[in-house]
């Protein structure tokens, strides 16, 4: 598996609107297999018509992001000190004294995110119970008021600064969320021996906001069947009881059945399942209480298209410690490319 494009894309900064430096390594990754289109939202449509040549051919797209969540500075202080808006689902108790960039016009910026109350030092008893919130967390980049004022501008994005590593058979890194799944597509694409239907693999913008760009793209493309691949959360770690698991690493790549995003079609939930019993690769079947997908934002499009998650399980969801199983990967694209080859047999009517 090829740990070192996994790297490139978890390293990469990317929040929901700036996807530049993302869409540039797809492009880059799958150069001479397909062609490709951005669209006015900045997904990146890549195209591969049928190896059969059948012009009355299926469409399939599928659908992972390539953004991931962050914030938008929203004030500078006189003193030097950013406030921030955030883009995507944080949860405030993760979000303690990490390493960010700020990214600015004139190039990116390191500073610290911090919380605004006192140190342990200077707490009187009771005072750490409150829980906190984000607007109790300001940037420090070390600059005065008026270098930071002239630097920083409202709105510019701000990222985490968390390099990728391994553990064992483990990978940790930023923006596991989703970059593991445009690892998983791009590797899917490539390792597909042929196919019989039209595809369109799309690396979309702004999922963390509202599955906006899988949205715009999907009602482009109008298309017969969508897939998406997306993470989803593996619990199975101490102090939580199995039955809150939802999936766990190792155990395969996830099936899903539901998302609070969409109910996948249980036709195409059929054809994946058969699929990985066929080829023996390794899966679990996953239903996820809250949380959605690209697919839930294509689903309604047309009348109604036939949509699928599949999941690469994922321990420390929405952290900077995003944790991935490699074997779980391996499943992942193997499953994806088989379906890309037989796609062209699915029947997902109700007739």
């Amino acid at each position: 598996m090829n740990l070192d494009l996994l790297r490139e894309l978890t390293e990469a900064h990317g929040v929901p609107g700036s996807e530049d430096a993302i869409r540039k390594i797809v492009r880059r990754e799958l150069q001479g297999l397909c062609d490709f289109k951005t669209d006015l939202m900045g997904n990146l449509i890549c195209h591969r018509p049928p190896t059969s040549g059948d012009t009355q051919a299926k469409k399939l797209m599928l659908a992972a992001h390539m953004d991931e969540i962050g914030f938008a500075v929203k004030h500078v202080s006189d003193k030097g000190f950013l406030r921030i808006a955030p883009l995507g689902g944080w949860d405030p108790r993760q979000m303690a004294s990490q390493r960010v960039k700020v990214h600015t016009k004139g190039g990116m910026l390191d500073g610290v995110l911090m919380e605004s109350r006192k140190p342990k030092h200077m707490l009187q008893p009771g005072e750490g119970a409150k829980e906190p919130t984000i607007d109790d967390y300001f940037i420090d980049l070390g600059l005065s008021g008026e270098q930071a004022k002239a630097t920083v501008q409202i709105g510019d994005p701000v990222t985490m600064n968390r390099t990728f590593q391994t553990m064992g058979e483990l990978c940790t890194c930023k923006a596991m969320d989703d970059r593991v799944a445009v690892f998983v597509m791009i590797e899917a694409v490539k390792a597909a021996r042929s196919h019989n239907v039209e595809l369109f693999a799309v690396a979309t913008v702004q999922e963390e906001v509202g599955l906006r760009g899988a949205t715009a793209s999907g009602w482009s493309l109008n298309p017969d069947v969508v897939v998406a691949i997306d993470i989803t959360l593996a619990n199975d770690i101490p102090g939580l009881p199995d039955e809150l698991a939802v999936t766990r690493l190792g155990e395969g790549t996830a099936i899903k059945v539901l998302d609070s995003s969409l109910i996948c079609h249980p036709k195409v939930v059929r054809h994946f399942r058969d699929l990985a019993e066929r080829h023996d690769i390794k899966h679990q079947i996953e239903l996820l209480p809250m949380g959605g997908t690209d697919a839930g934002g294509v689903q309604r499009l047309h009348g109604g298209i036939p949509a699928f998650t599949l999941s690469v399980p994922c321990r420390y969801v929405h952290t900077v410690n995003e944790t991935v199983h490699q074997g779980d990967v391996r499943a992942s694209i193997d499953l994806l490319a088989r379906y890309i080859e037989d796609a062209h047999n699915g029947n997902y009517s109700y007739d």
